[in-house]
């Protein structure tokens, strides 16, 4: 762990959180540090820019911890608690105190796994009733959504065509690979001629105001049945991934439903 940041080094300690906890976990992904203890999470982003985010800057970084706290709190605010500074010191590292602030950390609430949408597939535990409570927390959330005119020229077919296009550009180099060339050129083709001959249809979509502040990653992974089911870890680092139609929302919901070999949950 000595290629760690020094804070991230510090946070492997128990006795860095201000609860108790018998040990620390940490989870890497390309963007994130995400430390969990017995009862929470404390996730602080790593100093990158892939592109499509910019976590480079400090500052930038904590406006995206805060971003991502009110963002999650739209469909999970039981999980989602606090931004809090992470503290450079005479003493080491501390989570707040006084001192330099050296990053910025997302405490939340850890979720059961066993309940998790994902892992109750895997054991055949998901009913339709499961699903129909889904959806009217999705058609809900949805109805309430932020729409406006900022929102709503991502309804555009160029704005459409910019992201499936994007998608065909950086998925090439995968055909032969992930995917055979002749399932690469159907799936494009598809896509391009549908786009072409539903014009009119996009822009009823938009019109009818269709076009909402989403969720932006919705799948099974990202959804917690519990009392009160939750949908956690929106998109907050890029606006052009969560603003879409909201029936690519639930189709991409679908698509995962039907990875899982659920065809008849995503059918309902």
């Amino acid at each position: 762990m000595s290629d760690l940041p020094l804070y991230a080094q510090a946070m492997l300690r128990p006795d860095f959180y201000p609860e108790p906890t018998t040990k620390v976990e940490l989870v890497q992904t390309q963007m994130s540090f995400v430390f969990l203890t017995d009862h929470f999470a404390y996730k602080t982003k790593k100093a990158v820019n892939l592109g499509y985010l910019d976590y480079s800057e400090l500052s930038g970084r904590k406006a995206l911890s805060e971003k991502e706290l009110l963002l999650n709190r739209r469909l999970c605010d039981y999980a989602y608690l606090e931004v809090l500074p992470i503290i450079k010191n005479e003493g080491g590292y501390s989570l707040g105190g006084c001192g330099e602030v050296v990053e910025y950390t997302l405490k939340m609430r850890r979720l059961p796994e066993g309940r998790m949408l994902v892992n109750l597939l895997s054991t055949g535990s998901v009913s339709s009733g499961m699903l129909e409570k889904l959806a009217e927390k999705l058609a809900i959330f949805h109805q309430t959504a932020r729409t406006d005119a900022e929102v709503q020229k991502y309804g555009n077919l160029e704005a459409i065509k910019y992201n499936t296009e994007e998608n065909f550009e950086q998925t090439g180099s995968k055909v032969g690979i992930t995917v055979s060339p002749q399932e690469y050129a159907r799936i494009s083709s598809f896509t391009r001629s549908f786009i072409s001959k539903n014009q009119t249809m996009f822009n009823e979509r938009v019109n009818r105001g269709k076009i909402r502040d989403c969720h932006g990653d919705l799948h099974a992974a990202h959804i917690c049945f519990m009392d009160n089911i939750c949908i956690y870890d929106c998109i907050e680092f890029n606006d052009r991934f969560r603003y879409g139609d909201v029936a690519s929302e639930v189709a991409f919901l679908a698509m995962d439903l039907d990875h899982y070999g659920r065809a008849d949950l995503s059918r309902q």
